[in-house]
């Protein structure tokens, strides 16, 4: 499958609207580098767009996205093998020599572009959200100007389980979130449900499953019907004040601290995802972290 095939674009001209799909489903629309420069690339096409006003994004057969794909974990870094594998003198090539920090920071400071572009977008943003909104998945359905969601969605970091909790847009967390819920769901890893937290307005609309894809369709028709330029005005002006208020130093801060999370010493006894997945393959390393991490309620 193609990266045209893995994430879809179409356009509505007669109500303004375009479209864009991850379309991953045998892997709940997880996306690696590549889908998400694509998914920039379309989002790019819409900016320079005068005819289009409304963006929406989904994710194919009920499920938004969960995140980075970690079948190719550290493999986002380039090539992990080591310089006598790469020039094909290597005994083994099971060896692997982990990313430098200064190849962390140039992947990130790029990875992190993408997701300060989507929070300044120019055109309203309408995320149609359901069955998984998980890690990059979850930052991309905060950082839209319209959220539906269903309320059984699961959402979460659970990255933060294996790269700690210096992961993704901390500023966006704290300020979208709230000081509260960010800091549970980051020192915990904890998956929750869109309906446990359908009272603190996080997203602008949570509803049952079955009316997701109309009641996002509304909304996106709804902001299309908005004078353009006015809306790239106000876009900008919600941006300054958002910056003024909680995301000074954000840039720097988000892949700075991510490119030095993902090089953790990990003491006996903690789980350490990278190691176990090379060991057992990532299905079985995601059913050990969940039997780690999982702690019985006080009854």
């Amino acid at each position: 499958m193609t990266d045209d095939d893995r994430v879809l674009y179409e356009v509505d001209r007669e109500k303004r609207i375009a479209t864009i799909t991850l379309n991953n489903p045998a892997q709940r629309n997880s996306y690696d580098a590549s889908m998400r420069d694509a998914l920039g690339r379309h989002l790019d096409v819409v900016a320079e767009d005068d005819d289009i006003t409304v963006v929406l994004l989904r994710g194919a057969e009920g499920v938004f996205s969960t995140g980075a794909d970690m079948n190719n974990a550290y493999g986002w870094y380039g090539d992990e093998r080591s310089r006598e594998e790469r020039s094909g003198g290597a005994k083994s090539s099971a060896t692997q020599r982990r990313p430098s920090q200064r190849r962390r920071l140039t992947v990130d400071r790029k990875s992190f572009g993408f997701y300060h572009n989507l929070m300044g977008f120019p055109k309203v943003t309408v995320g149609e959200i359901s069955g998984y909104a998980l890690g990059g998945g979850f930052e991309m359905a905060l950082m839209t100007d319209i959220s539906v969601i269903a309320r059984d969605t699961k959402i979460g970091m659970p990255a933060t389980r294996f790269l700690g909790p210096a992961l993704g847009s901390l500023h966006m967390f704290f300020h979208r979130l709230g000081p509260v819920l960010a800091r549970r769901l980051l020192l915990t890893g904890d998956i929750i449900k869109a309906g446990e937290v359908e009272h603190l307005g996080v997203f602008t609309e949570t509803c049952d499953a079955g009316s997701v894809t109309a009641r996002a369709r509304y909304w996106a028709q709804k902001a299309a019907k908005m004078p353009a330029d006015g809306v790239v005005i106000a876009k900008e002006a919600f941006r300054l004040v958002e910056q003024s208020q909680a995301y000074q130093g954000e840039e720097v801060a988000s892949y700075l601290f991510h490119a030095y999370g993902t090089n953790l010493q990990f003491s006996p006894g903690e789980f350490n995802f990278v190691k176990t997945r090379a060991q057992v393959g990532t299905k079985e390393a995601f059913r050990l972290r969940d039997e780690h991490f999982a702690v019985p309620e006080p009854e």
